[in-house]
């Protein structure tokens, strides 16, 4: 494995989405990390609320690529839930960013976020 990168602490926002995203630029991502297990809560934009599974969004990460699950509720009170493949690198300034391709669960759709984090 390559330089290990750890989430843990760190907060990313949606900078760049496709149509059938909810995330926006207004959307904080709030990490935790625990080995390879991530966690994080998420709101802000059109979502209220959201988690990686189980109260929050949970999955693994090897220190370069998540796989995680997660369930959010909009505004218009929507629930959904999904599934998400991440790329994830170390900037030059020391910031994280993620490629993120994702598909829903629980409705039609995927598509492509970028999150960056925020200093």
């Amino acid at each position: 494995m390559t330089e290990d990168i750890s989430l843990d602490g760190r907060t990313l926002v949606g900078v760049a989405n496709t149509d059938a995203s909810e995330v926006s630029g207004d959307t904080r991502f709030k990490f935790e990390q625990a080995g390879e297990r991530i966690y994080a809560q998420y709101a802000g934009g059109d979502l209220v609320d959201g988690h990686l599974v189980d109260g929050h969004l949970v999955g693994t990460f090897d220190g370069t690529e998540w796989d995680i699950r997660y369930s959010q509720l909009n505004l218009e009170h929507e629930t959904a839930s999904g599934h998400s493949v991440g790329t994830v690198e170390l900037l030059d300034d020391g910031r994280v960013r993620v490629e993120d391709e994702w598909e829903w669960e629980s409705q039609a759709g995927s598509g492509e976020s970028v999150l960056e984090e925020i200093a």
